[in-house]
């Protein structure tokens, strides 16, 4: 059994609704479980249940994890906990009762990159978001919104972005609605509660008519104010439902032993009370990509030594980076490290538009389907993979590629229906011969290595597009043993002889992979950016920041910074808190890496 702080113990006592704040490691999560543990012992009436949600999968798996290691709950009181994304809930509303607000009663999910696919022509129409006017971005954004509308109501694929909305417009709408989800749920847990929405919120307004609310929040980790969280959550939270307020906020049990809390909170005053801290290492970095990299390099390297030197089982290492770029370029090196280094064996967490509908393709041709449309099917998916790779803001150039490819297959079909030559200057020539490799592999049974065996015909064959392909796809962690890709593949190729059903397989299983509650948290090596690790929790972290580009001593370009450009900017709240969950991730130690001739703004004392 934990032992509890006196708040805790207020917390598992309180009745009513709450709202328990803390900064990282303060606890939240665990008392709020043995919080749930007691309502279902106590409060609970046959076939109810208490709902955790949070908004990230890996904190569902953490939250999943801590209660089966709690030995003081029972089976029964595990079994009548559930613990969902807000993702995965809003979705079993919407599938039951969608109907009731227009959608049609046989629903699909668009999953983000098919949604890239969908307004990729919308969204080409327009200039990168930073060269639009105001109301150049609320014409994009009207457009996105009625296409979107158009796509849930007409055909039934509904996007992850309606969920919370159309959620909230039921809630509100139907009563009926609204009891039977508190019937079945009388106590809600609203983890990271300070970045929910405003349309999360109006869920949430709705929930608490028939449900006991407990909001876990810290109000200092609020980050993801780009997507609409309101600063005055909490206080939204307070005046809708008067709960009980209790603070937590001067218990650190994720990293005790060290002085990474109290390093993070100096992060958010600038003002650092003390020299050293314990737990927090610095390590600058000559300002070019040789060094940069082989310093960072080192630091992995020793980093690792020291998690598997202390015995730890599962450890987990993260390197944290603050954009999405510097993501797939720290990536690349740890794949491909420098003079006699080995390649670092690790996870990349980048956007998966591209290396999704990467994978589709390597599917499609371990179906190594023979009739007459396949090459134009396989073109026709090379295409949408142009479409949607980009996600929100495709280029120019991918969607002029996309019109090439399917101008060239225009000509190429008319040469064949006319018993012509094919032509020879056609961009298509390296593509097909590439289709026809692929069809002609011998092909095992073992998903794996056949996925593997048809990866490496893109990536050696003549066609750059499909180099890059492989490339992309190399980002997809789905075929470890036990995963739902490889046995559904492996169940295909025992039916059927062959991997007859491989892409609807491939799609099927990344639509539930998204869903998925059953994730074990990070372990081994993770890259990934500083937005993406909110959440999570590592034994140790690498922050590794960009650094400055120099014409005769001057600076010209500062990108990939922790604080855009590294100069200061007003108070810069937003980075600062950023940069606060950033370190706090970690249980042992953070290794902060930075420009040694242009320190990072935050590391450098505020100005009075």
């Amino acid at each position: 059994m934990v032992d509890l702080t006196e708040t805790q113990k207020e917390i598992v006592e309180a009745v009513g609704h709450q709202l328990v704040t803390g900064g990282p490691g303060s606890g939240k999560t665990t008392v709020s479980i043995l919080k749930a543990a007691k309502i279902a012992r106590e409060a609970l009436k046959p076939s109810q249940r208490i709902l955790f949600l949070s908004f990230a999968r890996a904190t569902v798996s953490r939250v999943l994890e801590a209660i089966d290691e709690e030995s003081a709950i029972t089976r029964e009181e595990r079994q009548r906990i559930e613990v969902d994304t807000y993702h995965s809930f809003f979705w079993r509303i919407l599938k039951t009762h969608g109907y009731l607000i227009g959608f049609p009663r046989r629903m699909t999910i668009l999953t983000p990159p098919n949604e890239a696919i969908a307004l990729s022509t919308v969204r080409s129409g327009y200039k990168a978001a930073s060269k639009l006017s105001d109301a150049e971005k609320a014409e994009k954004r009207a457009r996105e919104e009625a296409e979107r509308s158009r796509l849930a109501t007409e055909e039934g694929k509904i996007c992850f972005d309606l969920f919370a909305e159309r959620v909230a417009i039921l809630l509100h709408g139907s009563n009926k609605v609204r009891s039977l989800v508190s019937t079945m749920y009388p106590h809600i847990i609203l983890d990271e509660f300070q970045d929910t929405s405003a349309d999360q919120w109006r869920v949430v307004q709705a929930l608490g008519v028939g449900s006991t609310l407990i909001a876990l929040a810290d109000p200092e980790q609020r980050i993801f104010d780009f997507i609409g969280a309101d600063p005055e959550r909490l206080n939204h939270f307070k005046g809708a439902f008067a709960p009980t307020v209790h603070d937590l906020a001067g218990d650190n049990h994720r990293s005790k032993g060290t002085e990474i809390a109290l390093f993070g909170n100096d992060i958010l005053t600038g003002k650092f009370r003390q020299k050293d801290y314990q737990g927090i290492g610095y390590a600058p970095f000559e300002s070019n990509p040789n060094q940069a990299y082989a310093s960072l390099v080192g630091q992995v390297l020793q980093a690792r030594k020291r998690l598997i030197d202390a015995g730890r089982r599962d450890w987990s290492l993260a390197i944290l980076v603050p954009t999405k770029k510097m993501t797939r370029l720290v990536s690349d090196v740890l794949r491909e490290p420098f003079g006699n280094v080995p390649p670092i064996s690790h996870s990349a967490a980048v956007d998966m538009e591209g290396p999704i509908l990467a994978a589709e393709i390597v599917a499609f041709l371990l179906q190594q389907r023979g009739h007459p449309g396949c090459f134009d099917e396989f073109v026709e998916l090379l295409c949408s993979y142009f479409h949607g790779r980009g996600g929100a803001a495709p280029t120019k150039g991918d969607m002029d590629e996309a019109a090439r490819f399917r101008g060239a297959l225009a000509k190429w079909n008319e040469c064949l229906a006319k018993g012509r030559p094919t032509p020879g200057n056609s961009v298509l020539q390296s593509t097909y011969a590439v289709h026809q490799v692929s069809a002609a592999l011998t092909l095992t049974g073992d998903p794996d290595a056949d996925w593997v065996a048809v990866r490496g015909v893109l990536d050696a064959g003549p066609c750059q597009r499909l180099s890059d392909v492989a490339k992309e796809v190399r980002n997809v962690r789905l075929l470890e043993r036990g995963t739902q890709l490889r046995l559904g593949l492996a169940q295909d190729w025992r039916d059927a002889g062959g991997y007859r059903n491989a892409l609807a397989i491939t799609r099927q299983s990344f639509v539930q992979e998204h869903f998925a509650m059953a994730h074990k948290p990070e372990s081994g090596v993770v890259v990934m950016n500083m937005h993406k690790a909110k959440g999570k929790q590592f034994d140790e972290v690498i922050i590794f920041e960009g650094w400055p580009k120099r014409a005769r001593g001057e600076i010209v370009a500062n990108p990939d910074r922790i604080v855009s450009g590294n100069f200061r900017d007003g108070p810069m709240t937003q980075a600062r808190q950023n940069f606060r969950v950033s370190v706090t991730r970690a249980k042992a130690r953070t290794t902060i890496m930075t420009p040694r001739d242009d320190v990072c703004v935050l590391l450098r004392p505020a100005e009075n």
